[in-house]
């Protein structure tokens, strides 16, 4: 069981990167992204429920970023709109095992490598 999570790189502000992340080995009842910028503490971005019919953002990124899955292949998506320098960070994605509308970090027990996205201004 393992997550491979890509698609960092370097970003103009307000443009429009997507993060994957393939989710292999067995299935989950919540995936999540989250990041983490130097010298703060790692914070959830968006987390989903398995199916998709349930997702929760942080503030600072609602309207502009979207978590989706694809059944297909097992792949969870950030898309992100309307980058800014603040949201320069290592991203990371992350599955749980569990899922309840109010899910924390300290649920998620898998977590892939991170990709960082650096946004210039």
């Amino acid at each position: 069981v393992q997550l491979q999570a890509c698609g960092g790189g370097f970003v103009q502000a307000g443009g429009s990167p997507r993060l994957h992340c393939v989710a292999s080995g067995r299935t989950f009842s919540g995936v999540g992204w989250f990041r983490r910028t130097p010298g703060k503490e790692r914070e959830l971005v968006a987390v989903m429920n398995w199916r998709g019919a349930m997702k929760r953002y942080t503030d600072s990124v609602k309207g502009r970023f979207t978590i989706s899955r694809d059944n297909r292949n097992n792949t969870v998506y950030l898309q992100m709109h309307r980058l800014k320098p603040e949201d320069t960070a290592v991203y990371y994605c992350a599955a749980s095992a569990t899922w309840y509308s109010g899910i924390k970090e300290p649920d998620f027990g898998l977590w892939g490598q991170g990709t960082l996205v650096t946004v210039s201004s």
